[in-house]
């Protein structure tokens, strides 16, 4: 069974889980190009984790990961004062999935200004 990818937000500048920001992921080629379909795509939910059912299956193999958060969009939503275009529109991460039999947790946690992203609890 795979590990599995969980995607957890935080929008700091609020105090507040990133419920309703848009998150996309797409397998990177072995060129590592991201331009393959999406593999899953959401809202981040109420308990601030993006829930599609592609994150803990055996869709998620070896292999190198973009994921996509839509900050701008997220901000504007909630009657944020950001500038068109954001300073941070879409924030992209990528990353490697070397053992499939590990979980790879990846906590965002942002403002509109900047960001953190890391493997947590590694």
């Amino acid at each position: 069974m795979s590990g599995g990818i969980s995607i957890h937000c935080v929008d700091v500048a609020n105090g507040q889980l990133a419920v309703g920001l848009h998150v996309e992921l797409r397998r990177l080629s072995a060129e590592g190009d991201a331009l393959s379909p999406l593999l899953a795509e959401g809202r981040i939910a109420t308990n601030g984790l993006l829930q599609h059912p592609v994150l803990m299956s055996e869709a998620i193999t070896a292999g190198g990961y973009e994921v996509v958060f839509n900050v701008g969009d997220y901000y504007r939503a909630r009657g944020g004062v950001v500038p068109t275009p954001a300073f941070l529109e879409r924030v992209p991460y990528r990353f490697h999935i070397a053992d499939t039999a590990q979980h790879y947790h990846l906590p965002f946690k942002f403002t509109a200004w900047g960001f953190s992203l890391f493997r947590g609890g590694a």
